[in-house]
């Protein structure tokens, strides 16, 4: 059994989608984090870096209990238990681990800055909000260009590559709204991707924790800064 500790957001759901289709059994444990569970003693304990999404094998190397946290290092640890979503083969792995690494160093980043500097910022941060609009568009066309060649991240076949990057890209008319028409392969995958039995099973569990939590509009203010890491909260 896996207990996973998250709530509703993208690097979150990649770990439903790949505990779905892996077909490992887990418990979800929902973090409440514009309620500030993250921060608690407890889940400290789990992730000193006081995020989501967090995994407990039971059954972990040796047997006995292991914990992993950061969502890419989740997937690694999952494919590599089950000897699934992750090629043998030297070359071919490392196509998959080069495209992960693109999901976590910039397709996460880069949206999740857009959508902050367009959502929960205060006025006055043009030069943001267009550098990272323009950062997501570069990461749309380079993914895009690589989807023209390969049907996969990866490569042939489906891999943690894809499974890291969909919740993301999904999320397009949120992040590039109608310029996604300029993107045909990259919407053709997510539709390809969102098809999968495993996948809807994943967003339908996602939705029911996600109902569970505190969204944004209805969070205490000061909470919302602290996790923003603004007002009394900023370093500077």
């Amino acid at each position: 059994m896996i207990d996973l500790y998250g709530m509703g957001s993208p690097n979150v759901v990649k770990i439903y989608i790949a505990l779905e289709e892996l077909e490992l059994p887990y418990t979800v444990h929902p973090i409440d984090v514009f309620g500030g569970k993250q921060f608690s003693a407890e889940f400290l304990k789990l992730n000193p870096n006081a995020k989501v999404p967090v995994i407990v094998d039971h059954e972990g190397p040796g047997g006995k209990p292991y914990t992993v946290f950061e969502s890419g290092a989740i997937l690694l640890y999952l494919a590599e238990k089950t000897h699934r979503l992750l090629p043998t083969d030297m070359a071919a792995r490392y196509e998959v681990i080069q495209w992960l690494m693109v999901q976590m160093t910039g397709v996460g980043p880069m949206s999740g800055q857009l959508v902050h500097f367009t959502r929960f910022a205060p006025g006055g941060n043009d030069y943001a909000r267009s550098r990272y609009a323009t950062q997501v568009h570069r990461l749309f066309e380079t993914i895009d260009a690589r989807l023209a060649q390969v049907p996969y991240l990866g490569g042939a076949t489906y891999s943690i590559a894809d499974i890291a990057t969909f919740p993301w890209m999904r999320a397009a008319d949120m992040l590039i709204g109608a310029a996604k028409s300029k993107y045909p392969n990259v919407l053709r995958w997510v539709d390809t991707i969102a098809e999968r039995p495993a996948v809807v099973r994943a967003l339908k569990a996602v939705d029911e924790v996600r109902a569970r939590t505190t969204q944004f509009d209805k969070a205490d203010a000061d909470m919302v800064d602290k996790v923003m890491g603004r007002g009394q909260y900023a370093a500077a």
